[in-house]
């Protein structure tokens, strides 16, 4: 049986600020960069366009875990408040923190500040329960935390970022009992690693392009040291034109049936490890 549940936050007229899907596995999958909400007190002060916010957000990410047994997305854009960041520099405040980009025409004040922040504390503390509830049922668990990232920074007819440098898929662990979790992580990579897209064999490489420096993964790390894995899972934007924002759904679905086939991994493993 799989339970549905949204759950709302007040984003002036906007959809729900998170959505959880609960099912009946310890594997998780997450898309916290997925979204592009803006509230409704926060639009005039922007000049940073739609456009020019969605190339650094994750569009898509949550159609790739659309098939884990429990799912969080979350429907706030990162530019109002990123929920991968710590607390203290969840909202960007000056170009050095949103990569050279100008986000504010005025900064937010401090009632738009504390309600965002709110927002950053109400997420964590509805994680931090359904991973509990997770740890409880099933003893260890994984999360799976999905992002993407540009590889066309230069432009739209520029040359894309060195393969070597990008990999199709870029696996971190920064923060992460690496040796505990081996038999976790090195499985879910080989499993990635097997599947194609367009015919060419994924690239499927760790702590390359990112480390996995991320405050979920830290969070994760942090509370549950024992029973939670968090696997940062950057995915290079080959499933969208970066500059225009127009999605390939076939390699949509080809990436996500990729990541739906490490489910049964993961699971396989976590049993093992018991």
């Amino acid at each position: 049986m799989v339970n549905s549940r949204a759950t709302s936050t007040d984003l002036g007229g906007s959809p729900a600020g998170w959505t959880i899907k609960l099912g009946d596995s310890p594997v998780v999958g997450t898309a916290i960069h997925s979204g592009s909400d803006v509230g409704r007190a926060c639009q005039p002060l922007m000049c940073l366009s739609e456009p020019g916010r969605r190339r650094e957000e994750d569009p898509f990410t949550e159609r790739l875990i659309a098939d884990f047994p429990t799912q969080i997305v979350v429907h706030r854009s990162r530019f109002e408040v990123d929920l991968n960041r710590a607390r203290d520099v969840a909202i960007y405040l000056s170009p050095e923190q949103s990569w050279g980009l100008k986000v504010w025409r005025e900064l937010p004040g401090e009632d738009i500040a504390t309600e965002s922040l709110a927002f950053h504390d109400a997420f964590y503390g509805e994680l931090r329960r359904v991973l509990t509830g997770i740890e409880r049922q099933y003893g260890e668990f994984v999360l799976v935390d999905v992002h993407s990232y540009n590889h066309r920074r230069d432009g739209p007819k520029a040359r894309p970022a060195a393969q070597d440098q990008a990999p199709d898929i870029n696996i971190g662990t920064f923060s992460m009992d690496r040796k505990r979790w081996a038999p976790v992580v090195d499985p879910f990579m080989e499993k990635l690693r097997g599947h194609r897209l367009d015919g060419r064999r994924l690239d499927v490489r760790e702590n390359v392009s990112f480390q996995g420096k991320g405050e979920q993964t830290r969070f994760v790390h942090a509370n549950f040291p024992r029973t939670g894995c968090a696997i940062a899972v950057e995915f290079k934007k080959i499933f969208m034109d970066e500059w225009s924002g127009e999605p390939d759904w076939p390699a949509i679905r080809q990436l996500r049936v990729a990541l739906a086939s490490t489910v049964p991994v993961l699971e396989t493993a976590l049993r093992g490890m018991t």
